[in-house]
């Protein structure tokens, strides 16, 4: 890499670091800076999964304090994204490159209408809840686990938008604050991050320079992130998502 191609890399990282904390989708920043200094696809994605992971772990520190009493609830949740994770992981070794590109679109325009749609159908199953007499299942049930390891498969393969998955489905079946929600979020991707990211050390090839550019940067991103995101409103917080995510379909179809 030059000069340049190295400052660049590690600004996306920095970039990235703090997008992926608040909202997700900080993929779609690194992604394209790599290919642009020409390393191939694959070794891009590994790259970029090895290196983004100490911005998903530092995200989760700086959330630390949203995160208390959530213990049982990321043992249940945190399970299924490593299994989903690996099960991804292996299916970008193994499957062609297009067969996930053509439906990931799909399934962030599906994440964004369920984050816009989440207080409607929140306050519905609320009013649900208060006529049958039944209290909100601090899991959220098989429903959530599901959707919760489904979508870590997803990240596994191709992490962009990921966390936008997570807080849709986490917002309809839980009852708890945007912010609480972000920070299981945040320790979510760092588990499916890092458990990818070391079954690509035994089964692909990386570019060293590019991973540690991004760690360094995603770490004080994740850091700047989690001050920025705590101290904004949920309404604020679904705007970001929707409008990340929004830009995230664009360059998806367009790519």
């Amino acid at each position: 890499m030059t000069l340049g191609e190295m400052i660049a890399v590690f600004c996306a990282g920095l970039v990235a670091g703090g997008i992926n904390t608040v909202v997700g989708s900080g993929t779609l920043i690194t992604f394209p800076v790599l290919l642009a200094t020409g390393l191939p696809p694959v070794t891009a994605t590994v790259s970029n999964a090895l290196g983004l992971i100490p911005g998903s772990i530092s995200g989760a520190i700086g959330y630390r304090r949203e995160l208390r009493g959530q213990g049982r609830r990321i043992l249940r949740f945190g399970a299924g994204a490593l299994l989903g994770g690996f099960t991804g992981a292996t299916l970008l070794l193994a499957l062609p490159a297009t067969a996930f590109e053509r439906i990931v679109p799909v399934l962030v325009g599906l994440a964004l209408v369920l984050v816009v749609l989440q207080p409607r159908i929140g306050r519905a199953v609320q009013e649900r809840r208060e006529r049958t007499g039944r209290a909100a299942r601090p899991d959220g049930g098989p429903l959530l686990s599901v959707g919760l390891t489904l979508a870590s498969v997803y990240g596994g393969y191709f992490a962009a938008a990921q966390g936008i998955i997570y807080m849709s489905l986490m917002g309809m079946l839980l009852d708890e604050s945007m912010q609480r929600l972000n920070a299981v979020k945040n320790v979510l991707s760092a588990l499916v991050n890092t458990v990818a990211a070391v079954f690509f050390l035994f089964a692909a090839d990386f570019h060293w320079t590019a991973v540690a550019l991004l760690a360094t940067g995603s770490a004080l991103g994740g850091q700047l992130g989690a001050r920025v995101g705590r101290r904004l409103s949920p309404a604020v917080l679904r705007g970001c998502i929707v409008v990340v995510g929004s830009v995230a379909i664009v360059q998806l179809v367009l790519r």
